[in-house]
């Protein structure tokens, strides 16, 4: 098993350089570049120059889309508004040679039994404008981690199978919803070979996820001894100081012996 570690967060344009390098200084392999509030990267040529240095470094790029997506609104308006987000994420990530954008995608609202229905016609949709571009870029809904959210293990799988789109297993969402990392229904959910995953310490309640904190080793050994063999992973650390974590978890996958 060969796991690449790295953090949720590239810092600004001016900073990008520096930062790359050092991540990779640091054995970091992947960056996922945060969107989260907007699409800061505006000009095509720093897209392009950014995804240049990371090749350069071997370092694996993905981004997050917005946190303000619902692909499950009863409000039509911000369900296209959610997709326009979204794919405006794939425009700006294909420029950067980005593999994945991973997005949250929606809450159950007052139909839960529907939601499933409506977030997967938008993922559909989403991917035949991808296809239509010619993007290589793909959409990986990601595992959730409070109840009334949608995206528990099997509803997430269920969409990979359904539509052919990627996935990111957030294993700290995954503890923070059912209260335990069970790996052997992870690994029924998700037979694919290559795994994008997210983690980071977290804080918790009966409803789920509250907040995240920084990682401590043993959050580490304990996921890593877990892990399967027989994937490939990619893990980025969303902790509040994500490149300190991501290191973390290189240092402890490395004394394990696991590299």
């Amino acid at each position: 098993m060969k796991i690449k570690f790295g953090p949720a967060g590239l810092g600004g344009v001016k900073e990008a350089e520096e930062n790359l390098e050092a991540f990779y200084r640091a054995g970091l392999r992947v960056c996922e570049i945060a969107f989260t509030y907007s699409v800061y990267i505006k000009e095509e040529g720093d897209a392009v120059w950014i995804g240049a240095k990371a090749r350069e470094l071997g370092i694996e790029l993905t981004v997050h889309a917005p946190y303000f997506v619902n692909l499950n609104s009863d409000d039509a308006e911000k369900r296209e508004a959610s997709k326009k987000r979204i794919l405006e994420c794939c425009r700006v990530g294909e420029l950067m040679g980005a593999t994945l954008v991973v997005f949250h995608p929606g809450f159950y609202g007052k139909d839960r039994e529907g939601a499933y229905d409506r977030i997967k016609e938008g993922i559909v949709e989403m991917m035949e404008v991808i296809e239509k571009k010619g993007w290589g870029i793909k959409l990986a809904p990601e595992t959730m981690g409070k109840v009334n959210v949608f995206g528990n293990v099997e509803e997430i799988s269920k969409l990979v199978e359904d539509t052919g789109c990627g996935f990111c297993i957030d294993f700290s969402h995954i503890l923070a919803r059912d209260k335990e990392i069970d790996m052997e229904r992870i690994e029924r959910a998700f037979p694919w070979k290559e795994w994008h995953c997210h983690f980071s310490g977290i804080e918790y309640g009966e409803k789920g996820e509250k907040h995240h904190k920084m990682s401590e080793k043993e959050n580490w050994r304990e996921l890593l001894k877990k892990l399967p063999e027989d994937r490939e992973i990619t893990i980025v650390c969303e902790d509040p100081d994500p490149p300190a974590g991501a290191v973390l978890g290189l240092e402890t996958y490395e004394e394990m012996g696991k590299s």
